[in-house]
Formats: structure tokens, sequence, C-alpha cells
């Protein structure tokens, strides 16, 4: 076991969805010898993610790149590093932004962690898998045939690619999210959950919009993703991280394809409202870049150890609703 009490354990993104929720999750452990990293400055919303968490020390993520790549002595007391921080826009266009700030930073922290002993976890992506038809497998070791739908999953892609080739997967932890929604995500703007646009949809409007499909084979409203509630994403997060024989990908997700349907109804009904749901038609841009179906595997992820149950897509979305959307909460109010 890996004890996360002991040393520095950094955070990157930790002001976003993922990371102050991993924070917030360590804080329940009583601890707090966090160092968190992002850049929050001119964001209210960010802010707000952190207004109660516990951590020692912030710093930018220029300013913490520099440390990295300079082999700081300051950097001596950290003992794990979970890598969140990345650009998770799916229509980003910028290939060489994508390709710095996902790709080549994360090679810069894998090799300094793995040089100095320290544990590493990092955000890949079920992106990776693209349209899903090559599958959705994390025990596949011939991750070369998957063909990622955007620059985004590619930027991820290819950095798993390397750890696989430089042999980095038998010492660090990949993390493969699926769709992961939950409070503390108001500040990712379009690129937010569903729920969350659904919800203010439908306290706005009384109605709620869906893409219609643009495949012969799904009727409208009945695509299926599988939907990770994000208390669920970071207990499997930090029992990888916590578990240092688990290495490699790992799929993190809930294991069951839900429809977007599914996903509505459950926001009305944690409102205690009548459905009321509408179709408009897919932005063309999107259309070849879509995935109608994804579902994670975590058969790896259970057998490496991890027993916890899970919440079921109406039980989490219910308490998003009710306890952080509706009350205009964050973790840890």
């Amino acid at each position: 076991m890996h004890d996360l009490g002991n040393g520095v354990t950094v955070v990157t993104g930790g002001a976003g969805l993922i990371g102050s929720a991993v924070i917030w999750a360590i804080n329940n452990q009583n601890l707090d010898n966090v160092w968190l990293v992002d850049q929050w400055e001119d964001d209210s919303l960010k802010k707000r993610n952190l207004e109660y968490l516990g951590f020692r020390r912030t710093l930018g993520l220029s300013e913490f790149r520099g440390l990295i790549v300079h082999k700081d002595p300051e950097l001596t007391d950290i003992r794990t590093i979970i890598h969140l921080g990345a650009c998770s826009s799916t229509t980003e266009t910028d290939e060489n932004y994508l390709h710095d700030n996902n790709f080549l930073y994360t090679k810069e922290l894998c090799e300094w962690s793995l040089a100095h002993g320290v544990r590493f976890i990092y955000a890949s992506s079920a992106a990776t898998y693209g349209d899903g038809t090559k599958g959705m497998d994390d025990k596949d070791d011939d991750i070369e045939k998957f063909e990622p739908l955007n620059l985004y999953g590619w930027s991820k892609h290819k950095f798993d690619l390397l750890a696989k080739k430089e042999g980095w997967l038998k010492g660090v932890t990949g993390l493969k999210y699926f769709n992961v929604y939950g409070p503390n995500e108001e500040h990712k703007g379009d690129m937010r959950s569903v729920v969350s646009k659904a919800y203010e949809q439908i306290t706005g409007t009384g109605r709620m919009t869906l893409y219609k499909s643009h495949r012969p084979e799904y009727r409208n409203g009945e695509q299926k993703r599988d939907f990770l509630y994000i208390k669920d994403a970071v207990r499997m997060t930090l029992w990888l991280a916590e578990n240092v024989e688990a290495t490699g990908l790992f799929n993190l997700g809930n294991g069951t394809a839900r429809t977007w349907l599914d996903l509505g109804n459950s926001i009305f009904s944690a409102l205690g409202q009548e459905s009321n749901i509408e179709f408009i038609d897919m932005p063309e841009v999107l259309r070849d870049k879509y995935q109608y179906f994804t579902q994670a595997t975590i058969a790896k992820l259970r057998s490496s150890g991890f027993a916890d149950n899970l919440f079921s897509l109406e039980e989490a979305v219910n308490d998003y609703v009710t306890g952080y959307l509706s009350p205009d909460r964050r973790l840890g109010a």
C-alpha cells in the first residue's frame, strides 16, 4: 500500500472538477498535505471550488513545470503526483497547444516521478477509444489499434502509446475516465455535463433539449453513455493511487451504459417534475466525431481489489441535483 499521509501529494488541475473532488476526498481522510497546481486566479467559478478545501500550497502550471524541468530541491517531499491537469475540450483545434499541455507536460511529470520514486497517476481518457468499434477494454494490450475522434483524444492517446513503448506503464497508472459529472464543474462552461446544463434549462424554461440521433440504429435519445458520478470517480482514483501494484491503464466508469433519455428523466425526477424533453439537430461539426455508445469494462479494476458499490444513475443524479445544484453548493460545504 502507498500511504497518502506520507509526504506531499500534488494534484494538478486541482481547481477543476475531478481535481477539486480528489482534494476533497483526501481531506475526508483528515489529510491536507496537498500541493494544488492549476490556473484559477481569473476564474471566479474555479475559486469557488476551493472555498472548503484544505491544502498547504498552490502553484501555477508554469511554475510547477519549471520546478520539475529543473529538478528543483523544493520537490523532495513529494511522494505522490495525481496528474489531472489538461485541456479537456473535445472541440479544441490547436494541436500545438494540446501537444504541449496534454502530452509534453504529462511526459515531464512521468519521467521525473519515475526517476525519484514518486507514485504517478495520470488522467488518460475514454476518448482514446474513438467510436468504440475496436472495443473499450483496458485489458487489451493492443492499444495501437485505437483511433480517437478528435485532437483531444489523440493528445491523450499519444502519451499512452509512449508510456507503453518506454515500459512506463509497468510503474505508473493511467486513468481512462468515462463521462464524469457532479459538483464543482460549473467553470467548464459548455463542456460541463448535460446534468448541469439541463438543470439550468429546466429551472429556467421547464424543458430540456437533447441531440437527435443521426444514425438509423439509434432512436432519438437512445444514444448511450457510461455516466460516472464524481464521488465514485474519486474513490476509484484514490484507491488506485494507494495500491502500487495496480499499474497500467484502467477504465474508470460505472460499467453500465445508459441512454440520454434515462439521464434526462432522472433529472426531472430529482426535481419532482414531469419529463419535458425536446430533440434538436446535432451541429454538423460534431456529427462525424460523436460517440453513440460508450461503456467501460471495469473488470480489471474489480479484479485488482476495488470492491466499493457504485451509485446508480438515478441515485447519483438525485444526489447532485438536490445536494449541490439546487442549493448551489460546492464539495465540502
